[in-house]
């Protein structure tokens, strides 16, 4: 296949970015590749809502510049930090326009929520399903645009790059160009080979590298993983966000299901199993402290008591303001027997996002000629050593949007790569050993959930890299001699990304934001 742009993931960043190029150029032949349902992604399950300064008379971008500068710890990039703010509005206004409906209040006016670390309501959401009601309402875009391709059960494999073509010429910066990438079309069982112009890497995140995460099971790292294969440059994906109140289960399901933050900015508490609050301990600011803090907390607390969980206190809110604000957080509980006017919420943290990622510049460039990255996969140095809760989509869409700019600046003077050879699977055979691969799965995300989490230690990180190494060889090995699966596949993304998780981890000489060593407590 050919395809003038060639985007690896259907969430926000991927379809808007579709949406972007589809619309400015009707020719232009645009295919998306999504490894599961179009649906199935990092977005659709993002409760909280996008920030973005929406009431001048009450909020301002410097307010929340500020705000995310304190989350990020000193780390963010404040250029880029001013960026993402000052065009936030513009391009949440063209969400809007595509559809994308939010909550209002009794006067017609947005219904502003506030979670942890912002200064000011400024959060848009549409109930506690703003993540699903996107997805919807720019899926429905998609369909409507005749020069995008949509591919179901597609799973990306590696970028195609000078390591592929038949002459394996450089050009004469000796730059590595990406002419594409193959892909497993996993209904057929078998791997096109997709030439490309422009390629754009929206893959999401990597939260299966962790036992409890609120991540889908999709998560597997699969963008940082092929972006590192392909020698791109990789940054600060030491720094895991650990989301602090995921709903507490047994047996725990995958994904686990998320509390939003926003029912701890509605006033929800925080208590021991013994029903003491805590936060006040850990900062001023208690139970709208920045994620890191918070998660942190919990694990203390959990640490000193024993308890497998705390309590999130939900018994003295408003039940009919609850009910229309989380409604399926309430339908959840419900089908728990969890009456939130008489009973506590039990909750753990959980992996979240990683702040790090593919780095990428202004304009969504990664260090790769003609690939790009948005979203989770990326790093552009907003979200600096902890991400600003409800950023996230934010950036998503500010970095679809500017790097559709800077690829329509540059698409018509770029070609196909006529050399890329067709996918080999000479010597493989079928892999009889799935046993292989689901162990694997499993061994990763407890080795990194036991020495990789919240709070780690050189010793722990050291552990960690040497059981990690031994995996990834076996896998390699593995990966070799058998015809390509999208397990194993999801498998040695989610290594790689685990042990660049550890070796950035093992770098760092101070704790920041998301990043704690307790070696420098």
């Amino acid at each position: 296949m050919q395809a003038d742009y060639l985007i690896i993931g259907s969430g926000i960043a991927g379809l808007t970015y579709a949406l972007r190029v589809a619309y400015h150029n009707k020719d232009h032949c645009v295919v998306v590749v999504t490894k599961g349902n179009k649906d199935e992604s990092n977005t659709k399950y993002a409760q909280g809502g996008i920030a973005t300064v929406h009431d001048r008379n009450i909020d301002s971008f410097e307010q929340h510049i500020e705000d995310t500068l304190i989350a990020g710890d000193g780390l963010c990039n404040e250029q880029v930090v001013r960026m993402v703010v000052e065009e936030g509005p513009a391009r949440l206004q063209e969400l809007i326009d595509w559809g994308v409906q939010f909550d209002e209040n009794n006067t017609g006016e947005f219904d502003l929520g506030k979670e942890g670390g912002h200064s000011q309501n400024r959060i848009l959401h549409h109930k506690d399903i703003t993540g699903y009601e996107i997805e919807r309402a720019l899926l429905l875009m998609v369909e409507k645009a005749p020069n995008i391709q949509v591919l179901e059960q597609h799973y990306a494999i590696d970028f195609i790059t000078e390591h592929h073509t038949k002459t394996q010429k450089k050009n004469k910066k000796s730059e590595i160009t990406c002419f594409g990438a193959y892909v497993l079309d996993a209904k057929k069982n078998r791997v096109k080979t997709i030439t490309s112009k422009i390629t754009l890497m929206a893959s999401g995140g990597s939260g299966q590298a962790y036992t409890t995460t609120t991540n889908p099971l999709i998560a597997t790292g699969d963008g940082i993983g092929m972006a590192y294969r392909a020698k791109a440059e990789i940054e600060d994906v030491e720094f895991i966000q650990f989301h602090p109140t995921a709903l507490y289960q047994m047996p725990q399901e995958s994904p686990a299901f998320l509390i939003s933050e926003a029912v701890r900015g509605f006033g929800a508490r925080l208590r021991t199993a013994k029903g003491e609050f805590f936060m006040r301990k850990y900062d001023t600011r208690e139970e709208l402290a920045s994620r890191d803090i918070v998660a942190r907390a919990i694990d203390t607390e959990m640490k000193i008591s024993g308890d497998d969980y705390v309590f999130l206190d939900c018994t003295h809110l408003d039940y009919k303001k609850f009910k229309k604000h989380f409604p399926n957080i309430l339908k959840k509980c419900k089908t728990l027997g969890i009456d939130i006017r008489k009973k506590w919420i039990p909750v753990v943290t959980a992996a979240h996002y990683i702040c790090g990622g593919v780095k990428v510049n202004m304009d969504g460039k990664t260090t790769i000629e003609n690939l790009y990255a948005c979203g989770e996969c990326s790093s552009t140095g907003l979200h600096g050593a902890n991400r600003l809760a409800s950023n996230s989509l934010l950036e998503a869409l500010v970095y679809s949007q500017r790097s559709y700019l800077n690829s329509i600046g540059v698409i018509d003077s770029l070609s196909f790569n006529e050399e890329v050879p067709q996918w080999d699977a000479t010597n493989t055979s079928q892999n009889k050993e799935n046993i292989l691969v689901t162990h694997g799965r499993a061994s990763v995300q407890k080795i990194m959930s036991d020495y990789v989490g919240i709070v780690r230690s050189k010793r722990r990180l050291l552990s960690a890299e040497k059981r990690l190494r031994l995996i990834y060889e076996e896998t390699e090995e593995l990966y070799k001699e058998s015809i390509v699966s999208a397990e194993l596949c999801e498998l040695r993304n989610l290594i790689t990304t685990a042990y660049l998780i550890c070796e950035f981890s093992l770098k760092r000489t101070e704790n920041k934001g998301g990043f704690y060593n307790k070696d420098f407590a």
